[in-house]
């Protein structure tokens, strides 16, 4: 890897969690009007980052996909998309906000144990030490945040296991489908991304999506759901690929804690939450972390 390559990956990350942590903001908006089921929005997602891709795809040199690789490229759709999200967007609404980052802040760590187990990844002390720092600096942040109390009053245990099997997932998927990704242009691997989650849930939802209200819904309602597919589903998932080209999957994920940082600023600057410096040291360690882990050995190649 070129220093210039991780430096793209480092902004390609950087820009898609940054993306990330806004979207948890809308999809609780979105989630808490019950206007559209988890699974409808998901389709929307699906339908509209499929039709982006793959009309940027006509644009681009034509690129075939080894018949092998289809059934990687469907398992990998399954992992980092359907199931990922439709775990997301279920929890979010029976889980609280502070039961949701704690639990999500653990997706570093078994994505680094994954990348170990299935790409000889080595689990060094400098790695490690790099996950535990980012992992303290954003408990610091979430613990010490006002905004974690907004939500659901209560967590169901169903949430609990939602919110676990998505970061699961999504570790799955960054810790197995690296070499996959790398072997293909990022527009050609997501357009074939989200055509089979597509493709798995637009079946599952047809009655719904053909008998919503479309004229009914808010204009701010119709706006956000426009954010989810142009920027949190099309944008940022054209990102992260980007980012497993050139980082390794334990510094992709670690950019998650990106989100509570995210949700502390916009609390601060909506005058919810007060700048304090334990939340300045907080954000520090977590991008400390993300160096040191930067830094340390990686697999011989």
């Amino acid at each position: 890897m070129t220093k210039n390559n991780g430096f793209i990956g480092h902004i390609a990350c950087f820009s898609a969690y940054l993306i990330f942590g806004l979207n948890i903001i809308v999809c609780k908006d979105i989630a808490n009007l019950k206007l559209i089921s988890p699974l409808g929005l998901f389709c929307f997602r699906a339908i509209g980052a499929t039709l982006l891709f793959w009309l940027c795809s006509l644009f681009l040199p034509k690129e075939k996909i080894e018949k092998r690789d289809m059934i990687k490229i469907f398992i990998a759709s399954m992992l980092g998309l359907y199931l990922t999200q439709m775990c997301f967007l279920k929890a979010i609404t029976i889980t609280t906000a502070l039961d949701t980052s704690i639990i999500a802040s653990f997706s570093p760590i078994m994505t680094m144990l994954i990348a170990a187990i299935y790409l000889k990844e080595p689990i060094t002390w400098k790695k490690a030490g790099g996950v535990a720092l980012s992992f303290a600096g954003v408990m610091i942040l979430i613990f010490n945040s006002v905004s974690i109390s907004s939500g659901v009053s209560q967590t169901q245990p169903l949430g609990v296991l939602l919110i676990i099997g998505n970061s699961l997932f999504f570790a799955l998927y960054l810790g197995i489908f690296r070499p996959l990704i790398s072997k293909y242009r990022v527009i050609t691997f997501m357009k074939w991304m989200f055509l089979f989650s597509m493709l798995v849930s637009v079946p599952m939802d047809l009655n719904e999506l053909f008998t919503l209200d479309y004229s009914a819904m808010p204009t701010q309602y119709l706006l956000e759901l426009l954010f989810l597919i142009l920027f949190s589903t099309f944008i940022a998932y054209f990102l992260i690929p980007i980012g497993q080209k050139a980082l390794r999957p334990t510094i992709v994920s670690m950019y998650s804690y990106m989100q509570p940082i995210v949700a502390a600023i916009l609390s601060i600057y909506l005058g919810m939450d007060n700048l304090t410096i334990l939340k300045v040291m907080a954000a520090i360690c977590v991008f400390a972390g993300v160096v040191i882990v930067n830094q340390s050995k990686a697999r011989v190649r």
